[in-house]
Parts: structure tokens; sequence; C-alpha cells
């Protein structure tokens, strides 16, 4: 396991952008950006493999961008176009392995941060 450490979280109008970084102990495998709001179930947002290769949910597709700066060992999800529905607590997680097949599970991840709170009002 990495320690996991996420920031760059606050509050924007709708239309407005964020990037969200997580600064991990150590070197990881596949990385993601995970959401929860309250009352709903973990959201996974963004993922990306060791070898670069991302993956979107479709409500984030061509507004969000998830990228790695593996010399850092930093997440990065750059959110634009913001809506009043992406408010929530955002968490960034990691697991072992090349590959990031069903990123979008959170059981899948052994390593999880605290989270930033993303809220954006309309």
């Amino acid at each position: 396991q990495v320690q996991l450490v996420e920031s760059g979280g606050g509050s924007v109008q709708a239309g407005g952008s964020l990037r969200l970084s997580c600064a991990a102990s150590g070197n990881t495998g596949c990385m993601a950006w995970f959401r929860q709001a309250p009352g709903k179930e973990r959201e996974g947002v963004a993922g990306i493999s060791s070898y670069g290769a991302t993956g979107y949910a479709d409500s984030v597709k061509g507004r969000f961008t998830i990228s790695k700066d593996n010399a850092k060992n930093t997440l990065y999800l750059q959110m634009n176009s913001l809506k009043a529905e992406d408010t929530a607590m955002y968490h960034c997680a990691a697991r072992s392995g090349l590959y990031c097949t069903m990123w979008t599970l959170p059981q899948n991840y052994n390593s999880w941060g605290q989270g930033t709170q993303v809220t954006v009002s309309s």
C-alpha cells in the first residue's frame, strides 16, 4: 500500500475549472479518481494505467482529464466546465499492477486518500 494525499478541491461556480492533485508516497500501478456525493454510491470518475491508458465515466468525458507525473508520483484531475452535479468528495485510489482493468470498481483498490471536497454552485 501507498499513502495518498489529495489537494486542490474548493468551491466554484458552474462552468468553472479546478485541478485536483494526489501525491503518492511511492510507486503505483493503476490509479483512479472516485467521487461520492451525500446519499450516493462511490463512483469511478477516471482511471489511468501505468502505461498512460485512460478511462472516463460517461458523465465527465470531454470535460475532465486525468494525468500522472511518474517522476513526482502525483496524479492529477483537470476538471473543466464544472456542473452542479459534479459536487462531491473526490478521492484518489491506487493499486499495484500494470493494467487498469475494471478500474471503476472501488473494491479493486487497496490504497485510498482522505478526499478533497468539490462544490459547484449553479
